[in-house]
């Protein structure tokens, strides 16, 4: 079937020859940051449950509130006996010589348009046995993931050089697609065993390497447009030798687990690099189109000059075909995510990021000490060695914070809503954190695309009973009693939800009309509606429930029944709540880039580890801010604390969307049209929102508990 492979190991991050002519995309990056369609890789070991619940989560009904009994059966299957053992990334497959393997397609993507499509919307060759979509999760469906069997067929340890198809004469309007694509950078993600395809290049003497391939090119200085219709594939294999071992298998996609004891030994080989030179070359479509597909051609070369390169025109008929070289390599299995995890340089960022979040924390903390123990606990130190007599005439000389006793926990404006906003904060705050941590310990894998989502939606949806808890018992501790605690429980469950599926349905009309694929399938809205009424409302419910049974938390000072004036400020109070949110935003905007990046650029975002610190280093700073703040208000006798509280740290959020609007104008220049535009500046939204409601919460917790125990030390009737 061809010639066998030499055995020569090439170095994991070779440069593949490549076209000179070929751009390089602005997204481009060292091998120190390679981009990737995929945006949730991590460790080389995930998380079983997430995985399973976001498998049963896409293909259950989508009309149906059978959920949350599946979940429990899942659990109870976790603490099962068995001897089979999956872990999603981890396990391996081992192919035979000459074992047929086929790569699968993603949808197309560009950072130009930020709207993914359907490989098989442009002229492209079709499978013999049709067009199989693979099983996806929850997260991935989400993310526009659309992945499809391909044409592409290896035989492992085979070199081949085999032809696909000729495409009919194109149509005005696959000729104008097919140009549009290559013009808006559109790329191919291509994946073999879960790997996804990788080119490498040269460009000023930098190697420089990202995921998946062009659509096709248009030249500088040249008017038309060219397709690229010849790959040039290099598969590395490593050769693998076991006996009386135990082989936990679960085929290409994960979708089974199998275990066996191969009794009589195994030797075969692993897939652990998957590359890819893509190519334009004009064939002679009439001497091609007798061929059948896959029948063996002569290898060749990417042309150099342009007129050997397959033109994009009306009426063109189109010849794809490829080869495929498999490379024995050094590269064991566990480490073959390794060249797409590369991190060098690149650490340095981030570790000062957090050595400049450290100082700032240091510097707040200093004064918060200094402040505090020295005049809070000093003032309340000698307040309590008066006697009662002293203390009386003392009352009639306060000032400052201590004026405010009797108002300081009056109820505020809008009490149900910062109820509602702070038990959302709560939820949001706790599925960041458990994400984050899950992900550190390395339980996120880029095998398992749409992973981390899919986990962050499971989180979300079981920590209603949190967002429950917390809002229906400072509703209680506010007014007193529980009444209307069904009605704090529904707004809180509807609350942060209602406003992002509102802004999803908007955006999702626009890729409707664009019929891209990142459009959500009118079955997915009635799943996440599914889980949303059928999980997390009554998860809320009953933490509102539980709330309603704990204990009250009493204010320690009573309130007075007319409210006190507040005096005059040369300054508005909102000013300095609005400057209060730039000390956290310094300790976030560097990471905030790279997560920009990974998002609107497709490039991997690998560092959980750092983001674990920068959150504590974020909640830390957000509690400091708040605290720091709300005791400047009561200083100056302003006794409505509540939401200044709130939005001391939660202001974050304004500058975090601010910054995400200069990104777009600075930083994805090459992102075109109103649609695109429309739709970064949603989702950006939807961030900063989540943000304000997470960061706002830390704060006026913390700002809580501060006053509570400053009024509690205070003896005054």
């Amino acid at each position: 079937m061809g010639p066998a492979p030499p055995t020569t190991t090439p170095a994991p991050a070779h440069p593949l020859p490549f076209p000179p002519h070929l751009p390089v995309p602005s997204d481009a990056t060292p091998v120190s940051q390679p981009p990737s369609r995929f945006r949730t890789p991590g460790a080389p070991v995930t998380g079983w449950l997430a995985h399973v619940l976001g498998v049963q989560m896409a293909g259950a009904p989508h009309n149906s509130c059978f959920m949350a009994p599946l979940v429990w059966i899942v659990l109870l299957l976790l603490v099962s006996p068995g001897n089979a053992f999956y872990l999603p990334g981890s396990y391996m497959h081992t192919y035979s010589q000459g074992e047929s393997i086929s790569a699968k397609v993603n949808s197309l993507t560009s950072i130009e348009t930020e709207m993914p499509f359907n490989y098989y919307s442009l002229p492209y060759c079709r499978p013999q046995g049709g067009i199989k979509k693979s099983a996806e999760n929850l997260g991935e469906l989400l993310m526009g993931d659309q992945i499809d069997n391909s044409p592409y067929r290896f035989h492992v340890n085979v070199n081949e050089s085999l032809f696909l198809c000729t495409t009919k004469g194109l149509n005005d309007n696959d000729a104008k697609l097919l140009k549009q694509r290559a013009r808006d950078l559109y790329q191919v993600n291509m994946m073999l065993d879960n790997l996804p395809v990788m080119r490498f290049t040269e460009q000023n003497g930098v190697t420089v390497q990202w995921t998946g391939f062009p659509v096709g090119y248009s030249p500088a200085g040249s008017s038309e447009d060219y397709i690229i219709n010849h790959l040039k594939f290099k598969v590395l294999v490593h050769e693998y030798e076991g006996s009386n071992v135990e082989i936990i298998g679960t085929g290409e996609e994960g979708s089974g687990v199998i275990s066996e004891i191969d009794k009589k030994g195994m030797s075969g080989y692993q897939i652990v690099g998957f590359q890819v030179t893509p190519c334009s070359v004009k064939r002679n479509a009439e001497d091609f189109s007798k061929l059948n597909m896959y029948d063996s051609i002569d290898p060749v070369d990417c042309p150099v000059e342009l007129k050997k390169a397959q033109v994009i025109r009306q009426q063109e008929r189109i010849t794809f075909t490829y080869d495929v070289e498999f490379v024995k390599s050094d590269i064991r299995w566990p480490s073959r995510w390794d060249a797409y995890l590369k991190m060098e340089a690149g650490s340095k960022v981030h570790w000062f990021s957090i050595m400049n979040s450290l100082m700032v924390i240091l510097f707040l903390a200093g004064i918060v000490f200094v402040i505090f123990l020295r005049t809070v606990r000093r003032d309340l130190t000698r307040y309590e060695e008066l006697d009662k007599e002293a203390q009386a005439q003392m009352n009639e000389e306060l000032s400052g914070w201590k004026l405010v006793v009797g108002d300081v926990f009056r109820e505020p404006t809008c009490s149900k809503l910062l109820c509602i906003m702070i038990g959302d904060g709560v939820q949001i705050l706790g599925m960041a954190i458990v994400t984050i941590v899950f992900a550190t310990l390395g339980f996120m894998s880029p095998a398992s695309r749409g992973m981390l989502l899919t986990g962050m939606i499971v989180l979300y949806l079981f920590l209603g009973i949190a967002a429950g808890y917390v809002s229906v018992r400072f509703w209680r501790t506010i007014k007193g009693t529980s009444e209307g605690w069904r009605s704090v429980s529904w707004l809180t469950a509807c609350f942060f939800p209602g406003v992002m599926f509102t802004v999803l349905t908007v955006l999702n009309f626009v890729l409707w009309k664009s019929e891209s694929t990142g459009a959500l399938p009118i079955s997915l809205f009635f799943t996440l509606l599914a889980l949303w009424f059928c999980i997390s409302v009554p998860l809320t419910l009953v933490g509102g429930f539980l709330g309603t049974r704990a204990e009250q938390i009493e204010f320690p000072v009573r309130t007075n029944q007319i409210p006190r004036e507040i005096p005059a400020r040369k300054y508005p109070s909102w000013l300095l709540v609005l400057g209060a949110g730039t000390l956290p935003f310094g300790t976030l905007f560097i990471e905030l880039f790279f997560i920009l990046s990974s998002i609107w650029l497709g490039r991997f975002y690998y560092v959980f580890g750092f983001l674990l610190i920068v959150l504590l280093l974020l909640v830390v700073v957000c509690a400091e801010v708040s605290v720091v703040l709300t005791y400047m208000n009561l200083c100056v006798e302003d006794w409505r604390w509540w939401w200044k509280a709130f939005f001391a740290s939660g202001s974050v959020a304004l500058y975090v969307f601010l910054y995400s609007i200069n990104y777009l104008v600075f930083d994805l220049r090459s992102l075109s049209g109103p649609v695109s535009a429309m739709l970064y500046v949603g989702y950006s939204f939807l961030m900063a929102f989540a943000i304000m409601l997470a960061t706002g919460t830390i704060g006026f917790l913390t700002s809580f508990a501060f006053v509570h125990y400053l009024f509690s030390s205070v003896k005054i009737d």
